[in-house]
């Protein structure tokens, strides 16, 4: 691999437009340089979904026609239903991301809930509302899988 290769060519890639966290040899985990860049990542996560909300708002409101054709105004009204669907799960992920910086602030961000070890760095980067470890989280998908059948 050249010594110039980009952090694309590698596949780390930007969340929200935070580039990914660089680690030290020496560096403690979940220290203040690492909460920082977490708060940063999800502040702006946060910001940019809540952006998308007020556009949605914004376009049905400009959008909004009474449409005299019954397929016009159904096709009108399924649209907007699938954008009504994917914002109430941006609304999820916001609250989800709001519970993340509160755990942030109480100090129990980056370990696991259910057994208590560190999540990891690169875990987090790849999904920084991550409450499980990679273990615990797929136990629970496996779990899950068994029950629905």
């Amino acid at each position: 691999m050249p010594a110039t290769t980009n952090k694309k060519t590698l596949g780390i890639l930007a969340i929200a437009g935070v580039e990914p966290y660089q680690e030290e040899k020496s560096e403690e985990y979940m220290s203040d340089e690492q909460l920082a860049h977490f708060t940063t990542i999800l502040n702006a996560w946060r910001n940019q979904l809540r952006e998308e909300v007020d556009r949605t708002v914004g376009h049905m409101k400009d959008e909004a026609s009474n449409f005299p054709d019954p397929v016009d105004r159904a096709t009108q009204e399924e649209e907007f239903s699938l954008e009504l669907r994917a914002r109430d799960r941006e609304r999820r992920l916001i609250k989800k991301i709001s519970k993340t910086l509160k755990k942030i602030e109480e100090g129990d961000f980056g370990y696991c809930d259910s057994c208590g070890i560190e999540i990891g760095v690169r875990r987090l980067e790849a999904r920084p509302t991550a409450d499980l470890c990679i273990d615990c989280k797929t136990l629970a998908e496996i779990k899950e899988k068994q029950t629905i059948g």
